[in-house]
């Protein structure tokens, strides 16, 4: 039980602190610093906690029902593998964010780059320890998210703007694929938890869908990692701050990937498409990154190429899938973090000390920078693999993997080749950021006067350095437990213990390493001048630029294409479009029930009644009176629609469903209201617009009447099928036995909408939230034509939608409405879990009240007596909302999970109370809210309406005070 407290405490430590550095004011700078540092600290010191448990091979796991019903449940699973990968993680974030409390200037938002980079924080650890499939791909998307928003932290420029995008969208997609994988490979188990799908790898390798699944999972993992062809993104972020580099693209997003590979090959690797398309990927990512990066001329440009041959090296490792090849794959990520994060931190100590990337004004700065200059020089070495550093062991594993046999295919027989080739361009484009850099004359008219940077900015430098020496010199005293308990973790307990030694003799490895050296020396030496004064890239490739190619395919994708599509089949008019959605609603309806519904004989339940036929005669004369008055008379048309909808409201009183009148009732007032608010802003109705090119009036009227006559007697009869049907048990039977009994209240409606499909009512009231935020924004942009100009018969439609003008009830009754309706919707809140009421039904209710101050009173009148304030509503009850289905964990019930009983109140005694109270209380703020937004923005559009006609007025007096213009007297 502590162990997996202890987890829980490990997911939500960076969560916590990054919601409390996002409250922290802009100038809290060392504040953010230390919330963040402590709390990774913390979770590091959780982690050590655990290592004990997991030094034996224990699976530590914890699970928290979420969904059941689909296998949707919280899993966070903990084994050596994940333990390293998280230790690497927060090791790594707490050194990042020493250096980003240096390296930021003072007048960035500070807070709000910790606050990000704990939540990114969290979403990898989440990602790293899930043990529900699903809910890994939740935390790797989220990953792509902020990554998003640290990428373009410095959004003030365009090449920030650009990268975030375009890791977002690249990522994002790839996050896609590997949810339908997920999908797929779930259903092919029966299960979605890790443990089992880790353990049925024979099953999904033998299955018809295999080469779906595999694809789908390359396609995510290629991505996020920067595997060719998809490598382009990571360049384009190098636009993030040297921070967001240091963490993300050295030991955290970039290794998201590479992580999935390892982790899944049990269940996924281990055939030929496997090791075709893993390793010929990688081995190809290997050496386009390096060979690109000997000609990149920006620091961050080079060290980003380089980030993307070494995440091929791993790529190819883990397609080759050994034993040995599983162990330096989790070996060189972890040593490419450590060298690479130290480097991406050296270079933004050089760019903040001297003010530029660009290694062609860069030179001899080892005579300024000593200290920089060494740790730089070391961190080099060890990317180009010299003996005695951790990167030189990792590589010649990575070696003796490429020469050993595995199947005889060509790209086995190639990958010795490969491999050398590809590390002569490391050695060379490590042996120029150096000599570039640091050697060779003084550097002459660069932005800044260089020199050493403050001590604790290069502590986390030399730390990182320090672990390329020690680990390089002890690799089995230091890593080596660590590594083979992972490797354990991925490939099974019969692992044998691996030996990491800094001598194996001279075998081809070692030979490999030295051609390596010695082949990247030469090359460097004779093209050092060439490569300084050349383009960005290698002979005949540099002209090629997968950056600009993917974005002439997102211009294509997202503006070309869909705009001829749309010359050709769409149009900006309403009526059109809503003719194609009826049509194809009843088309597709059609064919889908065609031959499958069945009428009975059975009678119907009710006795003909001519009291209700008479209502409906009622509502179908509204109902053609307000499509009829339509083209004259929109005001009268709004009010004939009005009392269509209340006869449908009568209809649901009748056939015994109160709750859903009273909902109906109250949104109809609510819609008619806003509706008529917003009538002065349409359009006007133009014949010349409103023909058809192709149609005359006069048929196109026909077709609709025709289009609406069959879609309401198609709607009709399939009411009526439903009606005479049997009476077999169904799910409502279900509902009704259980309503009070597991739910607590006896209004069998309200408590499937608060208790047995909460989750759904969650999600409604997001929408509702996101929609009114939505119209509100739109409202703040729309600026009205000048009413004053209209036509004649438009002032008719705008007289006519004043409300003010139709109103018969003084504005002083509607004042003293307002109280009345307080206590309604409290009356319809508090009886509405056991008599037809409810959250939703007080929310409208109350948002009557407001509506009806505004149709009665000017905006200013009422906003300077009521302050209402509908974004805190809205927030507030979603927090309550989404507070109640969280609570239910600290009980260990499912998100959401209700509870009910009887609470003893004094001189009334036992009366019912449930939690879904609390529930529907988020629900009626949210309802208040959303719905109250939308009103002030139409409400405040009406008054700029009024200061636009009352401003033109006063320019015509104006003008016609001061006589004819110029152009009038000509």
């Amino acid at each position: 039980m502590i162990e997996q407290n202890l987890i829980l405490i490990l997911i939500g430590l960076p969560f916590i602190a990054a919601l409390i550095t996002a409250s922290l004011s802009v100038n809290s700078h060392t504040a953010a610093a230390w919330v963040s540092g402590l709390s990774m600290a913390g979770a590091l010191a959780v982690l050590m906690a655990l290592h004990d448990r997991i030094v034996t091979g224990e699976v530590l796991r914890v699970t928290i029902p979420w969904v059941p019903s689909i296998g949707m449940n919280l899993t966070f699973r903990l084994d050596g593998f994940s333990w390293l990968f998280v230790a690497l993680v927060l090791a790594i974030a707490i050194l990042v964010v020493i250096y980003a409390s240096y390296y930021l200037s003072r007048s960035d938002p500070v807070p709000r780059f910790y606050s990000f980079l704990m939540a990114f924080t969290g979403a990898m650890v989440g990602m790293l320890i899930s043990g529900n499939i699903l809910m890994l791909v939740v935390f790797w998307e989220l990953t792509s998210v902020i990554s998003f928003l640290l990428i373009g932290y410095w959004h003030q420029g365009q090449a920030a703007r650009d990268g975030a995008r375009m890791a977002l969208i690249v990522t994002a997609a790839g996050g896609v694929c590997l949810l339908f994988a997920m999908l797929v490979l779930g259903q092919i188990v029966g299960s979605y938890d890790l443990d089992r799908v880790l353990a049925a790898g024979d099953l999904v390798r033998g299955h018809r869908l295999y080469p779906l699944v595999l694809g789908l999972f390359l396609l995510g993992a290629f991505t996020k990692s920067a595997q060719f062809p998809f490598h382009f993104w990571l360049p384009g972020a190098m636009a993030a701050p040297t921070p967001v580099s240091a963490f993300l693209h050295s030991a955290t997003m970039v290794k998201a990937g590479v992580f999935l590979l390892v982790r899944f090959f049990p269940v996924l690797g281990g055939t030929e498409l496997w090791f075709y398309a893993v390793t010929g990927t990688g081995m190809a990512t290997l050496l386009l990154g390096a060979m690109i990066a000997l000609f990149r001329h920006d620091l961050k440009g080079l060290l980003a190429y380089s980030t993307i041959s070494h995440l091929g090296l791993i790529t190819a490792l883990a397609g080759i899938g050994s034993e040995g090849a599983i162990l330096a794959a989790i070996f060189h990520i972890m040593n490419h973090a450590v060298f690479k994060a130290s480097l991406f931190m050296a270079a933004g100590i050089i760019d903040h000390e001297t003010g530029t990337r660009d290694m062609r004004r860069l030179s001899g700065l080892i005579r300024f920078m000593p200290v920089t200059g060494t740790l730089a020089i070391v961190a080099s070495a060890a990317m180009a693999g010299v003996p005695l550093l951790n990167g030189f062991l990792s590589k010649e594993m990575f070696f003796a993997e490429a020469v050993d046999w595995h199947n005889g295919t060509w790209l086995d027989d190639a990958m010795p080749y490969l491999a050398t080739i590809s590390s002569i361009f490391a050695v060379a484009y490590s042996l120029r950021f150096i000599h570039t850099v640091f050697f060779g004359p003084a550097p002459v008219d660069l932005p800044r006067e260089p020199h050493e940077p403050s001590a604790w900015m290069r502590r986390p430098v030399e730390l990182l350095v320090l672990v390329c020496l020690v680990v390089g010199i002890l690799p089995a005293l230091t890593l080596g437990p660590a590594l083979n308990l992972a490797a354990r973790a991925v490939l099974g307990p019969d692992l044998p213990y691996y030996d990491i030694a800094i001598w194996h003799g001279f075998n081809t490895p070692m030979i490999m390493s030295l051609l390596a050296l010695a082949g990247g020396t030469v090359l460097y030496l004779v093209f050092a001048a060439r490569i300084a004064e050349g383009p960005e890239g290698p002979p005949l490739l540099h002209r090629i630029r997968a950056q600009k190619i993917f974005e002439r395919m997102l211009l294509a994708l997202s503006w070309k294409w869909p705009r001829a599509l749309h010359k050709l089949t769409g149009t900006e008019r309403l009526q059109p479009q809503l003719t194609i959605i009826v049509v194809l609603a009843i088309v597709l309806t059609t064919a889908t029930l065609w031959q499958t519904v069945q009428i009975t004989d059975r009678p119907r339940s009710n006795p003909f009644n001519i009291a209700f036929a008479l209502m409906w005669v009622v509502g179908a004369a509204c109902a053609i009176g307000a499509a009829w008055q339509a083209k004259y008379h929109r005001f009268a048309a709004m009010m004939l629609l009005g009392g269509a909808g209340l006869v449908t409201c009568l209809t649901f009183a009748w056939a015994s469903a109160p709750d859903l009148a009273v909902t109906q009732l109250l949104v109809e007032i609510v819609t008619t209201a806003l509706l008529l608010l917003g009538l002065r802003w349409l359009p006007k109705r133009r014949e010349e617009i409103a023909d058809d090119k192709l149609l005359p009036a006069r048929m196109r009227r026909m077709r609709d009447l025709g289009i609406a006559a069959i879609a309401g007697l198609g709607m009709a009869f399939l009411a009526y099928i439903i009606m005479t049907r049997p009476l077999i048990p169904n799910v409502g039977d279900w509902f009704l036995r259980n309503a009070y009994y597991e739910g607590g209240g006896t209004n069998v409606v309200n408590v499937i909408l608060v208790d047995f499909r909460a989750f759904d009512t969650f999600g409604e009231i997001t929408v509702l939230c996101i929609v009114g935020l939505t119209v509100f924004a739109l409202l703040r942009r729309f600026r009205p034509a000048s009413e004053s100009r209209s036509s004649p018969d438009q002032q008719k439609d705008i007289h006519a939608a004043n409300l003010r003008d139709y109103l018969v009830v003084p504005s002083v009754i509607m004042r003293w409405m307002f109280p009345v309706m307080i206590v309604i919707s409290a009356y319809f809140f508090m009886r509405g879990h056991d008599l037809p009421g409810g959250g939703f039904s007080a929310g409208v209710t109350l948002a009557i009240a407001f509506l009806l101050q505004y149709m009665g009173h000017s905006v200013r009148w009422v906003e300077a007596r009521l302050t209402v304030l509908p974004i805190r509503w809205m927030g507030v009850g979603l927090l309550i909302a989404g507070a109640t289905g969280v609570g239910a964990f600290a009980f260990g019930y499912p998100f959401l999970t209700a509870h009910a009983q009887y609470v003893s109140v004094p001189l009334i005694g036992k009366v019912p109370a449930a939690t879904a109270m609390l529930f529907d209380t988020g629900v009626f703020a949210l309802v208040v809210g959303a719905t109250v937004l939308m009103l002030i923005a139409i409400a405040h559009q009406s008054l700029r309406s009024a200061r636009l006609r009352e401003q033109e007025a006063s320019e015509a007096a104006a003008e016609a005070a001061s006589g004819p213009t110029e152009r009038e007297a000509v």
